[in-house]
């Protein structure tokens, strides 16, 4: 296993793409805690990997909560002896033109997104820092991390955002042996993704095939949807490189929308 003896904390993690990196770090050993702000949900995917003969726990976590984020890291310190894996994956989408975007949905996005990546990574610093134990942060970026879309205007500059954090982390950790990421996915068909089809195709003024067609899928060079095993499988290998010649890299995993 090639995660044996590590602990991982995944925020956003009961569901979608977040859920889908929990197993896949379990099944390599690490043991794992499952971060939501949905305890039921939370504890719910993580009896499920205890059940596969993982080991984990759910943990109720609002990322955008200093105090939540905190204790709810506390607890998986309590619960593991540590944390050497950060995956800052908790995120919503919310798609409407910007003259139409209501600001308290503009500041919901970036505290989900760019808070709740800032405020996990301080409370988990010190378990990495410690010793020089080490450790990896992996934040959940986008295509849109690189490229605009229309609609999406918080989204778009909070990916952009997190490029900036993990290159500053990528910096500041070195001397810690902490590396950090931006794992950049494309269009993943999760529940988050399937809400926007028909929201999109109102906005655009097309249907909710071509969306999926032209927007989601028209600049993959074979037409398909990554899945979250393409993503999962990208986070293992980052958490698993073996030194800091891969650090504060953003990793396009998209069937070749943006190439970089």
């Amino acid at each position: 296993m090639k995660l044996a003896g590590k602990t991982a904390l995944v925020t956003g993690a009961a569901s979608g793409i977040g859920r889908g990196i929990a197993r896949m770090l379990a099944h390599e050993g690490a043991a794992v805690a499952v971060a939501d702000i949905d305890a039921a949900a939370a504890h719910t995917a993580a009896q499920a990997i205890v059940d596969r003969g993982g080991r984990a726990i759910g943990v109720p976590m609002d990322v955008t909560d200093e105090q939540a984020v905190n204790a709810g890291t506390q607890q998986v310190v309590e619960a593991f002896g540590g944390v050497d894996i950060l995956v800052a994956n908790a995120g919503i989408q919310i798609v409407n033109p910007i003259q139409d975007y209501a600001f308290a949905d503009w500041k919901r996005m970036l505290a989900i997104h760019l808070d709740g990546a800032f405020l996990t990574t301080r409370a988990v610093l010190p378990q990495m820092y410690r010793d020089d134990r080490g450790g990896t942060v992996i934040y959940m970026g986008s295509v849109h991390s690189h490229e605009a879309s229309p609609l999406k205007s918080a989204y778009v500059t909070a990916k952009h955002g997190v490029l900036g954090l993990a290159r500053v982390l990528a910096s500041e950790g070195a001397a810690h042996n902490v590396r950090s990421h931006v794992v950049c996915p494309g269009f993943v068909r999760t529940p988050l993704v399937e809400k926007q089809i028909p929201e999109q195709a109102r906005e655009l003024g097309i249907s909710e095939d071509e969306v999926v067609q032209r927007v989601m899928l028209g600049g993959t060079v074979d037409g398909v949807f990554t899945t979250l095993e393409d993503v999962a499988q990208t986070v293992l290998f980052l958490c698993t490189f073996p030194s800091a010649a891969l650090t504060g890299q953003s990793i396009v995993v998209s069937h070749g929308w943006f190439m970089q």
